[in-house]
């Protein structure tokens, strides 16, 4: 069976449902570490493509300021019942000077990339150490498949004013696994979504660009897979941002990801920061498999 719902976007308002409760801090004077550490598989590709961009929190309405690493490596390991059996690591390094971007360092006699099928080998848990001006950061996450794209297309149906573009995505969700997904519809247009109400069917929605686009303009779309953690942060995300800012930028709100400050900490099995409130950098890190589709528009 095949459902349809409908999506608005105006701006980055994005109707989307989430039962979860998230602190919201409302944004100090502090400077913050901000991560961008969202990483996107190509699984057809030969290496998964590593790329973690930093920067720091600054005042309101000025530019987001790059800042520089001490170290930042990426291990994973394959633990089962608490036993660690595969371990293996990639250092990371700035290799365009000021860029923020870290990938992995091309100056190691080992190669330091992460190839898919080593990814889609184990069940790994991956941790993004990072040394940040003295202090000590950490990011876990586990890499999450999705669906594909079964088919996109333009629409006829218009909305409040007229002038808006309507895109028909369709998808089919595996009816083994509770699934989130997030849409990418570039311009800054972000759709979370979870399958409550259409798992393990054929699934198609009905999303509106809040503007006309000239014949033969081509206009890339991607489905991402999301574990429920992520899929409540961009949930979060997507209300508190507003067109201006980037996703790993400063919102009007304070939104906490899962990069967590363990400076002097000896026990990490446990990251909130709860016990340190105030100590915690933004951002998220998240590999995820990503399919991409093209419209042109007619």
């Amino acid at each position: 069976m095949k459902r349809l719902f409908v999506f608005i976007a105006l701006g980055i308002g994005v109707l989307t449902g989430c039962e979860d409760v998230i602190e919201v801090d409302v944004p100090s004077g502090d400077t913050r570490l901000i991560v961008d550490g969202l990483i996107r598989v190509d699984t057809t590709q030969i290496y998964v493509p590593l790329a973690i961009k930093v920067a720091e929190t600054n005042s309101f309405f000025e530019e987001i300021p790059i800042t520089s690493l001490e170290s930042i490596i990426l291990f994973y390991e394959e633990v089962i019942d608490g036993i660690t059996y595969t371990t293996g690591s990639s250092s990371l390094a700035e290799v365009e000077p000021g860029s923020g971007i870290y990938v992995p360092d091309p100056t190691f006699d080992e190669d330091q990339r992460l190839t898919v099928s080593t990814l889609l080998a184990r069940d790994w848990l991956f941790s993004l150490i990072i040394r940040h001006k003295g202090r000590r950061y950490i990011a876990q996450t586990k890499y999450v498949p999705t669906a594909a794209i079964d088919n996109l297309e333009q629409g006829t149906g218009t909305l409040f004013e007229g002038d808006e573009t309507e895109v028909l995505v369709t998808f089919t969700d595996d009816p083994d696994a509770d699934n989130f997904y997030l849409f990418d519809f570039g311009f800054n247009d972000y759709l979370a979504t979870e399958d409550e109400f259409y798992q393990g069917q054929q699934f198609q929605f009905s999303y509106f660009y809040d503007q006309e686009f000239e014949p033969g303009r081509e206009i890339e779309i991607s489905i991402m897979g999301a574990d429920r953690q992520f899929f409540n942060y961009m949930d979060l995300i997507i209300e508190q941002t507003e067109q201006s800012f980037g996703f790993f930028e400063t919102p009007r709100a304070t939104v906490r990801g899962n990069v967590f400050d363990i400076t002097g900490l000896d026990n990490i099995d446990v990251l909130d920061n709860t016990d340190r409130p105030d100590a915690y950098p933004l951002g998220y890190f998240a590999i995820v498999q990503e399919f991409r589709d093209t419209l042109i528009i007619e």
